[in-house]
């Protein structure tokens, strides 16, 4: 059984500041399925003008996306925080805490504990949900409080963190223009560093969502439909289900879509990513009952909705959700994919924390496969194209790297791995000083080879360097850098077929042992489905 190592962050002030050795382990919880119940929810077509403004002049908005995409597929990013306190940072009342089972405003921090992309094409065909597992230990984007390679969930923590402390001084600033400002810059670290990881996926908009949005939707939409494939319980989410189909309040909700363990029945061995699908086949479940249920045309439980996410919920400015509730509609009647991408293995980081170490040109090309236009049932599919692709690596171009990590060898195993690419070799080099971040520095005409290298490296920064020659490149290896797993006996060439996708399995069915982690599984939408 995979246990979790998490960290939590100061969600009301500068008093905390992140070091490595300084990092607590906490428990965590999942509840964001709210984030995707919303746009469920907002998917009606004329749900009445006064409603529709009272949202609008009620939900928190947030400009770190801009303007958004006005027309053209729409990719939402759901983000949902592990954080015990509401949208302003304030504690919540006692008998919320005692029902949710998962602690205080002490518990938790602000790392994004769910991340989910949702895809949803202009012309009304299929749309896709990918499930990002928290434990990805990726590049962080802009490495917030000088982490650069961590878990993904913890880009939003570290970015607010350091925002945190940056603000600290600032006079005439009021709790809740600094508590949106701190926020702002989590969201921004945890939207850049999604869109990386898959690729360069453009991120047009996101939900955001706290931990009691979840519980109070589910209190409104109440008693739930699921199905699990075995008894199973667990006393740290308070999960309690028997074998089959049953209905579950509120509370038992929360504990559905948390669960990671079983103390009663080890043998199932759950992971997170068992959990991912638990909330797949939650919003799926949830989705066919609100249809079902004409609950879009019920007044008073969209009033009781609305008034949640107006609480307790954030998007961007630039989302209009009365123009994306007709290009949604179709949400509600299964026409959405669940996905959740696979991992290549579990292990720990330098730090000895748990993390989920991916084949990152493989979840790349999977997801330019899964977010690609659908074809013909007769038409042959074209083949994916990983980022970066191979013609951004150009055989000419030498790469010097220059070991800053304090690890030996670190610089010469680079080259090796950078020659099997196609990369002349350069020179390996040991740095006088420790750095924290990893970096690829370009001289003059080698920017476009150096951002290519840099996305293959898993999303490291590019920038030039000072006094390098006019084509070359260099990389600054840093304390928390790692070779990408598949990198070093990849060997692309203009004329080469870029690596397989991965080929989805079914995450739901009769069996209780579930998909293994290293596979890409699919849950169809549309009905209630059994999982483990």
């Amino acid at each position: 059984m995979k246990h979790d190592s998490t960290q939590g962050y100061p969600v009301t002030g500068p008093t905390t500041t992140l070091t490595s050795a300084g990092r607590r382990r906490r428990r965590t919880v999942t509840f964001s399925v709210a984030g995707l119940v919303l746009l469920l929810v907002l998917a009606l077509v004329g749900f009445g003008v006064f409603q529709y403004f009272s949202l609008t002049l009620g939900i928190k908005r947030s400009d770190v996306l801009g303007a958004g995409s006005a027309s053209g597929d729409t990719n939402i990013l759901i983000m949902g925080l592990d954080s015990r306190l509401d949208e302003n940072g304030n504690p919540l009342p006692k008998q919320i805490y005692d029902a949710l089972h998962a602690g205080d405003q002490s518990n938790g921090g602000l790392n994004a504990n769910v991340l989910m992309l949702l895809h949803v094409p202009a012309d009304g065909s299929k749309s896709t949900e990918i499930s990002i597992p928290r434990d990805d230990y990726v590049h962080l984007a802009g490495c917030p409080d000088g982490e650069c390679m961590g878990k993904i969930k913890q880009a939003y923590g570290l970015a607010y963190d350091q925002a945190s402390r940056l603000l600290a001084g600032r006079t005439g600033l009021d709790p809740t223009a600094r508590q949106q400002q701190e926020r702002d810059a989590g969201r921004k670290a945890q939207i850049t560093t999604v869109s990386q990881f898959l690729g360069g996926v453009p991120i047009d908009h996101f939900v955001e969502v706290t931990l009691v949005a979840f519980y109070q939707i589910a209190q409104v939409v109440q008693p739930i439909t699921v199905c699990v494939n075995a008894n199973t319980q667990d006393s740290y989410s308070g999960a309690n289900f028997h074998q089959g189909l049953q209905q579950i309040n509120a509370a038992q909700a929360l504990a559905f879509v948390r669960q990671r363990r079983d103390d009663t029945h080890p043998a199932l061995n759950f992971t997170d990513l068992d959990r991912e699908r638990r909330q797949q086949a939650f919003i799926a479940s949830l989705a066919y009952q609100l249809k079902q249920a004409d609950t879009f045309t019920n007044p008073i439980k969209l009033t009781q909705i609305l008034d949640v996410a107006k609480q307790n919920t954030a998007i961007d400015s630039g989302l209009d959700l009365l123009s994306f509730a007709g290009q949604a509609s179709s949400l509600t009647g299964g026409n959405l994919t669940y996905y959740t991408l696979p991992i290549d293995h579990f292990g720990k980081d330098p730090l000895g924390e748990d993390v989920n170490f991916v084949n990152l040109p493989l979840i790349q090309a999977t997801v330019s496969h899964l977010l690609a236009p659908p074809t013909s049932a007769s038409a042959k599919p074209a083949p994916v194209t990983p980022h970066p692709g191979p013609s951004l690596l150009p055989s000419h171009v030498v790469v010097d790297a220059v070991n800053d990590s304090g690890r030996s060898g670190l610089a010469g195993r680079l080259e090796q791995a950078l020659a099997a690419r196609g990369y002349r070799p350069g020179t390996a080099s040991t740095g006088a000083a420790h750095r924290m971040d990893s970096v690829v520095e370009y001289g003059a005409g080698a920017d476009t080879s150096a951002a290519a290298l840099a996305g293959a490296l898993g999303g490291l920064s590019s920038q030039q360097g000072a006094g390098l020659a006019p084509g070359s490149v260099r990389v600054l290896i840093g304390t928390g850098f790692q070779i990408p797993a598949g990198f070093a006996t990849a060997q692309p060439s203009p004329t080469q077929t870029p690596p397989a996708t991965g080929t989805p399995v079914q995450a739901g069915g009769a069996g209780v042992a579930g998909p293994p982690p290293t596979a890409l599984s699919s849950l169809a939408g549309g009905g209630i489905r059994c999982v483990k």
